[in-house]
């Protein structure tokens, strides 16, 4: 009788615990186990083909772990869970606005800004090529989005992943999910995009023309950039000086030569710190209620032609700077406009170097890809300051 009440028990054990699994959950969420598949696509991307795995894979796993059935990571606080999960408290960093400055900072830590300097007229093809961000813009609302949220989908022509992130957190907070996956995809594809926009924009003379070197920047040019850069954006966009700002800051702990220390931490502990919880918390933002719609597709086409016609709208201004240098800049060199550092930049130099194996053009396209950073919080800042309510 001792054993039969034994067995009795241990069953009645595994019963409850396989009705409380997460297992028999996803039979009634197949969103969840949708996404749990997509949460897989994304970690092997990352891992195998490495599709920005920096952070796509922290993505890719926060995204596995909001859509475990019945695990609590996501609670409110308040609710079931009095403490609240995991992720959402680590969401919070994102709701207010902490990863995307703290990476910022980073950015600007490791970014060397003297291409820039030397030659200041790819300022404007930073400029330019935000093209591909207002005509996002303009398609998002032909395509029923409202401003706001035409205005967070149109930044990932920008291909500036934490810009995206911040804009969208403020205007469309619901579209976060969608518009970081799109950003990131679409910076981790830039080698595949890009070359053929460049091909079918310049001629193979264009792509073959070789450029002066740079000159030589002082140490008060590097020093006064970021300090005179934050001023005047800040002045201008106020809303921009968060991004601008902190940019600028981790730039001058870089150059200012007397806190090296604090410059090799804002590069490596603090900016990986950030990068970690900012993927894992975009990635707890894709449960499959808030992903799987018809939207979603919506921003992953609109982000691919905003990329496209950022890239073409650098390109166009080359080909201007082409003819009134009297041949003598690389058209190509605008396609580097975009903000994704230093990949965009590479991906110039691999086309030139096919048409000319003697021309080195990266460090000329470093000055537009510098510039396309800065062009892109600057607009994310004009939006900031046209649309917020």
């Amino acid at each position: 009788m001792a054993e039969f009440n034994f067995f009795e028990i241990y069953w009645t054990a595994l019963q409850g615990i396989w009705l409380n699994s997460g297992l028999p959950a996803l039979g009634i969420m197949p969103k969840n186990a949708v996404m749990l598949f997509v949460a897989f696509i994304l970690l092997y991307l990352a891992i195998k083909k490495g599709f920005e795995p920096l952070l796509l894979l922290p993505i890719a796993f926060g995204c596995l772990l909001a859509n475990i059935p019945l695990s609590g990571i996501l609670e409110e606080a308040g609710a079931n869970n009095i403490h609240g999960g995991f992720l959402y408290w680590v969401s919070k960093g994102i709701e207010h606005e902490l990863y995307p400055i703290i990476i910022f900072m980073g950015i600007g830590a490791l970014t060397d800004f003297g291409p820039l300097l030397a030659n200041p007229i790819t300022f404007m093809l930073g400029a330019s090529a935000q093209l591909g961000v207002f005509i996002a813009v303009l398609g998002a609302m032909a395509w029923g989005f409202t401003i706001q949220e035409a205005a967070g989908i149109g930044i990932i022509g920008g291909a500036d992943g934490p810009t995206a992130i911040y804009l969208c957190s403020k205007l469309a907070p619901h579209l976060l999910p969608a518009v970081a996956v799109a950003a990131y995809s679409y910076m981790s594809l830039v080698p595949l995009i890009q070359p053929p926009v460049i091909k079918l924009i310049t001629s193979k003379k264009d792509r073959a023309i070789k450029m002066d070197q740079l000159r030589p920047v002082t140490k008060l040019e590097r020093v006064l950039f970021p300090i005179v850069s934050t001023v005047v954006c800040g002045l201008i966009l106020p809303a921009c000086a968060p991004l601008v700002g902190m940019l600028m800051f981790g730039n001058l702990l870089r150059e200012a030569g007397c806190v090296e220390r604090l410059s090799q931490a804002a590069q490596n502990e603090i900016l990986n710190m950030a990068t970690i919880f900012l993927g894992i918390s975009v990635g707890g933002t894709m449960a499959g209620d808030t992903f799987l719609r018809v939207e979603t597709i919506k921003i992953i086409v609109l982000g691919g032609i905003a990329f496209a016609f950022s890239t073409a709208g650098g390109l166009a201004l080359g080909q201007i700077f082409k003819v009134m240098s009297g041949g003598r800049i690389n058209p190509t060199i605008g396609a580097a406009g975009v903000s994704a550092v230093p990949m965009a930049a590479r991906v110039v130099q691999k086309v030139v170097q096919k048409e000319n194996p003697s021309s080195f053009l990266l460090m000329h396209a470093m000055g537009p890809n510098v510039a396309g950073v800065i062009g892109t919080a600057v607009a994310a800042g004009a939006m900031l300051t046209l649309l917020t309510k």
